[in-house]
C-alpha cells in the first residue's frame, strides 16, 4: 500500500464533482484509509473538507453500510468542539469506480500535533484548556451514544480563532466492525490505546477517557507515557503498567494534576470517570482548586488548512513491508505515535520482546486481489524478506567484527544506593538519568526502578532512567493566616492530600475567620504518599454572650453592655407590661446569645413606651383630669353622691402602674 497514490491515477478525484455537487480542489492530507481534500459545495457555494475513503473500502459492502450509519450518527452531533459533518455519499460518476466520501466543515488552522511539534510541552493552563474542549466534545458524543475510539493529537483541530474541535467520530468503529479486520486484530493508535482495547478489542466511553488522559500527559510532558521498540510492545505496556505521574518529568506540576492524569488513565475501566461528562467535571474541579482559568489556545501554523484530517496520516494499516515500499516510491511518513494501526493480537499474554517484530503489525486483507496475484506477491515478499535478513546478518556481523559487541544489559539496580547505581551503569558504559519520587517503603536516595527494566539489552552509551526515592513526604510548614486554597496547593505540591474537617476548626483571637491556623499532623511529620493532612481553619475570635439588661434603665443598660465589649444602640420602643417607661424591654440579639467579637459587635436595646399612672388620690376631679390628659390617659369618674365637686378617694390601676397610652383609669370621688 502506497500512502501517496499517484496524482494522475485513475481513482484520483482531483478536479471532479462528487455526485455532481462537491468539487474536489486540492489535497490537504493523506492517510492509509482516506485522503482529505479542500473542496467546494457548488450548490451552497461554501468551502468544505472532503474525506474520500480508499478505493478498497468503496467495494466493501459491510464497511459502506457501517460508514453510512456512523456518518449519519456523527452528523447529529452539534457541538462547538466537534467538527461538523454535513453530508456523506458514494460517487459513481466514473464508470467502474466508486468513491465513498464524507463532507465536513473546513477548519482553517492546524492540529494539536502541529502545536506540540512547534512548542513542545504546553503550559499547564493551556493544556487544561485544550483537554477541557476535548472532554466537552466527548461528553456530547457519549451523551448521544457514540464512542470515538481514536482520540489523539492528530484528531484534535485548532482553528485560526483558537477554537478546539475533535474530528473523525465513528470512522475507526466503521473499519473495526466492517469485517475488514479479524477478531484477533487491535485497531487504533498504540500510544493512546486503553488496556481493554488491547486485550479484548472492547471500547466504550471510558476508553475515550483513557485516551484523553494520555493526551493530557503528552501535552504536559511533550511525550506519551509509553514508548517501545515495537508497536505491540507499547500496546502491552498499557495493559501491564500504570501511567506514571507527569510531575516525574515536569517537576513543578501540582499534585492535583498528577491525580487527574492517574484517575483518567486507570488500567481498570471501573476506576476511571464513567464518561466524558464525568471527566470534564473532574478536570474543572481540579482547575478550580488550583485557582486557574481557561486561557487562549495558541494557533499552530502547519502551512495548510486542516479539514477533519490530521496533518500526519491519521489512519494507517501497515503491514511489515509497507513502510519500505512507501519509502521506495518516494512517499514520506511522519514518525511518532499518531498512526492508527491494525495490530495482530497474540494469543499468549506475555509482552513481546524487541525481536518479535515480524507478526507485530497485521497485513490488511485485500478482497479485490485474486489468489493467483496474491501468491505472486507473496513470493516476491518472501524474496525481499530473505534479502533483507541476509543483508542484516552481514551488517551485524561486520559491526561486531569491527567494533565489538556494542550491546549491554541493564544491571540489577533496584534497592541499591544512587551512588552504587551510577557506578554500576558507568562500568557498563551506560549513562544515568535520575528522577526522584516520594515512596512509602523505599528509603531516601535508594533506586526504586529503572527504565528500561533490569536485564534489558541496549546499546552501550545509552541512557537509563533511575527512579530514586525521596523517602516519605513530610508535612510542609503552612504560614498561619494564609488562604485555604494556598494551603491546599502547598500540600498537593508535597504529594499529600489536603482535607477539610469543620469539627477541628477553632476560635482564634488574631487569625481572621476562614484563614488557616495550622495543619494536622504537624509540619515536619513524615506521612505516606498521598496521605491526608487536615487543614485547621479559624472561626475568628471567640464569641461572648450578651448580658441580661432587661428592666434596667436606659443609661444603666448601655453602661453594662459597653463594659462587656459591645456597642449598644437604641433599637426602638414597645409596650411591655410591668416594664416602666424608658426601661429595657429586650435586646437584639437576646440576652445569652453568643456574638463573635470581631470588629465592633453591636447590640440593639428596645425600651418601654409604657405610661406610668399618676397618683390621683386627694385631687379634685378637675385636677385629676388635667393630670391624666398630660399622661395620655382617660378618666372614668364614679361619684358617691353623683356630684364631681368632691375629692378622689380611690383609683384603678393604682399609682405607678405601667399601662399603654390611652388606657382608662377609674377613680372614685367622695
Amino acid at each position: 500500500m502506497n500512502s501517496t497514490p499517484p496524482e494522475n491515477g485513475t481513482n484520483d478525484p482531483l478536479g471532479h464533482l462528487l455526485e455532481r455537487r462537491y468539487r474536489v480542489d486540492t489535497v490537504l492530507a493523506r492517510g492509509g484509509m482516506s485522503t482529505v481534500y479542500r473542496g467546494l459545495d457548488t450548490r451552497l457555494d461554501r468551502p468544505v473538507a472532503l474525506k474520500v475513503m480508499d478505493s478498497r473500502y468503496a467495494g466493501d459492502q459491510s464497511f459502506t453500510e457501517r460508514f453510512d450509519r456512523e456518518a449519519r450518527a456523527a452528523a447529529r452531533l452539534h457541538h462547538p468542539n466537534i467538527v461538523s459533518v454535513y453530508d456523506q455519499g458514494v460517487d459513481r460518476e466514473t464508470p467502474g469506480e466508486s468513491r465513498l466520501y464524507l463532507v465536513m466543515r473546513l477548519v482553517e488552522g492546524g492540529t494539536l500535533r502541529d502545536l506540540l511539534r512547534a512548542r513542545g510541552p504546553l503550559p499547564l493552563p493551556v493544556a487544561l484548556t485544550v483537554l477541557e474542549a476535548v472532554l466537552a466534545a466527548l461528553s456530547a458524543a457519549h451523551r448521544a451514544g457514540m464512542v470515538h475510539r481514536d482520540i489523539k493529537p492528530e484528531n484534535v483541530l485548532i482553528g485560526r480563532d483558537g477554537s478546539v474541535q475533535v474530528a473523525d467520530f465513528g470512522l475507526v468503529r466503521a473499519a473495526a466492525e466492517a469485517g475488514s479486520t479479524s477478531g484477533d486484530v487491535i485497531l487504533g493508535t498504540v500510544a493512546y490505546l486503553a488496556p481493554e482495547q488491547v486485550t479484548s478489542g472492547a471500547a466504550d466511553a471510558r476508553s475515550d477517557v483513557y485516551a484523553a488522559g494520555v493526551v493530557l500527559y503528552e501535552l504536559l510532558t511533550g511525550r506519551p507515557p509509553y514508548t517501545g521498540d515495537t508497536a505491540l510492545s507499547v500496546a502491552y505496556r498499557h495493559v501491564n503498567e500504570d501511567v506514571r505521574p507527569p510531575s516525574e518529568l515536569v517537576a513543578d506540576l501540582p499534585a492535583a494534576v498528577d491525580e487527574l492524569v492517574l484517575r483518567l488513565t486507570r488500567r481498570d475501566p471501573a476506576g476511571r470517570p464513567t464518561d466524558g461528562a464525568a471527566a470534564l467535571r473532574e478536570l474543572r474541579d481540579a482547575r478550580d482548586g488550583l485557582g486557574l482559568t481557561a486561557v487562549p489556545v495558541p494557533v499552530p501554523h502547519p502551512g495548510d488548512a486542516a479539514g477533519g484530517e490530521p496533518s500526519a496520516p491519521p489512519t494507517e494499516r501497515i503491514s511489515p513491508l509497507e513502510s519500505t515500499a512507501s519509502a521506495r516510491n518516494g512517499a514520506t511518513s511522519t514518525p511518532g505515535p499518531q498512526g492508527t494501526r491494525a495490530l495482530r493480537r497474540p494469543a499468549d499474554s506475555p509482552a513481546p520482546s524487541s525481536s518479535e517484530t515480524t507478526n507485530e503489525i497485521a497485513p490488511v486483507p485485500d478482497e479485490d486481489h485474486s489468489p493467483t496475484r496474491g501468491s505472486r506477491r507473496g513470493g516476491r515478499t518472501l524474496a525481499v524478506v530473505g534479502v533483507v535478513l541476509l543483508l542484516g546478518a552481514l551488517i551485524a556481523g561486520g559491526s561486531w567484527l569491527l567494533g565489538g559487541n556494542s550491546y549491554v544489559r541493564v544491571p540489577e539496580l533496584s534497592g541499591k544506593s544512587l551512588t552504587e547505581a551510577e557506578e554500576a551503569l558507568h562500568a557498563r558504559e551506560l549513562e544515568p538519568d535520575v528522577s526522584r519520587a516520594f515512596h512509602n517503603t523505599v528509603p531516601e536516595d535508594t533506586v526504586i526502578s529503572t527504565a528500561p527494566q533490569e536485564g534489558t539489552r541496549m546499546r552501550s552509551g545509552g541512557q537509563v532512567e533511575l527512579r530514586v526515592s525521596r523517602g516519605r513526604p513530610t508535612v510542609p510548614e503552612i504560614e498561619r493566616g494564609s488562604r485555604v486554597s494556598e494551603a491546599q496547593s502547598e500540600l498537593r505540591n508535597a504529594k499529600l492530600s489536603p482535607k477539610l474537617d469543620s469539627s477541628v476548626n477553632r476560635y482564634h483571637e488574631s487569625v481572621p475567620k476562614g484563614r488557616v491556623i495550622g495543619v494536622e499532623p504537624a509540619p515536619g511529620t513524615e506521612v505516606r504518599t498521598s496521605g491526608s493532612v487536615t487543614i485547621i481553619v479559624s472561626r475568628g475570635p471567640r464569641p461572648e454572650p450578651v448580658p441580661d439588661v432587661g428592666g434596667m434603665g436606659r443609661e444603666q443598660a448601655f453602661t453594662a453592655l459597653e463594659k462587656a465589649g459591645f456597642e449598644p444602640y437604641e433599637a426602638g420602643r414597645e409596650f411591655a407590661r410591668d416594664v416602666a417607661k424608658d426601661h429595657v424591654v429586650r435586646t437584639s440579639p437576646s440576652a445569652g446569645t453568643e456574638v463573635p467579637m470581631s470588629g465592633e459587635p453591636r447590640v440593639g436595646v428596645v425600651l418601654s413606651n409604657a405610661v406610668s399612672v399618676p397618683n390621683f388620690t386627694g385631687k379634685t376631679v378637675e385636677q385629676a383630669r388635667q393630670q391624666a390628659s398630660r399622661a395620655g390617659l382617660t378618666l372614668r369618674v364614679n361619684s358617691v353622691f353623683g356630684r364631681d365637686n368632691g375629692r378622689v378617694v380611690r383609683q384603678d390601676p393604682g399609682p405607678g402602674s405601667a399601662v399603654k397610652r390611652g388606657t382608662q383609669v377609674r377613680i372614685t370621688v367622695f
